[in-house]
């Protein structure tokens, strides 16, 4: 599937719940520059989660990703990118509440956006980068949109423990959880990992955003 952009397109999947939708959610993927795509384990495996808790999941490539057009651009484009998937699936469910989150690079790029765009209701954030200097996640503590944010404990860009420490006065508003002997790909803890996303949308604070059925 492709969705028009300024550039040309983006490759896109989407897939809807098998109950009747609660709202839909677009799902970011890590940097593009060290090999993320939307097939990545983590982007996959959190849009099952958000599909077992009755949202559509809109899963796409960043410009330049896969057979998305246009090339790299330090996440100012790769918002553009989101701005227009989001756009695109607004104007397939209308009446659907949208939720924004994403992966690593991928989480920074959909939490910024998603704090500030007035259609997004929830926010989730998978494997935040927070020891690499160049993403600030303290924006966060602007918003009161509820935020899910799924750790390892043992993530080589920043661990749960200083995630934590990071998000720890940005408000009550984040929801922290903490995958014991996980890394920042999930790896074989991929399943607490959609567990976690289903959980938080379908009976959690998430769920309190959707639509009533």
């Amino acid at each position: 599937m492709k969705i028009p952009a300024s550039h040309g397109w983006l490759e896109a999947a989407l897939k809807e719940p098998d109950q009747t939708p609660r709202g839909a959610a677009v799902v970011c993927h890590p940097h593009p520059v060290y090999g993320g795509t939307m097939h990545t384990k983590a982007v996959y495996r959190a849009a099952q989660g958000l599909n077992e808790a009755g949202l559509v999941a809109l899963r796409f490539n960043f410009r330049g990703v896969g057979v998305s057009t246009g090339s790299f651009d330090e996440g100012i484009g790769e918002q553009d990118d989101l701005r227009v998937a989001l756009d695109w699936l607004e104007s397939r469910y209308p009446e659907l509440p949208l939720v924004v989150g994403g992966h690593s690079f991928g989480s920074h790029v959909g939490l910024a956006l998603g704090a500030e765009d007035r259609r997004v209701v929830a926010l989730f954030g998978l494997g935040l980068p927070v020891d690499k200097d160049e993403y600030d996640y303290t924006f966060l503590g602007e918003t009161d949109k509820p935020v899910l944010v799924v750790q390892g404990e043992r993530d080589e860009f920043g661990s749960a423990a200083r995630a934590a420490e990071v998000l720890r006065l940005l408000g009550p508003h984040i929801t922290l959880v903490r995958i014991a002997g996980s890394d920042h790909y999930f790896t074989e803890r991929l399943d607490e990992l959609k567990e976690t996303v289903r959980g938080y949308y379908a009976s959690g604070p998430g769920s309190r955003t959707l639509a009533v059925l």
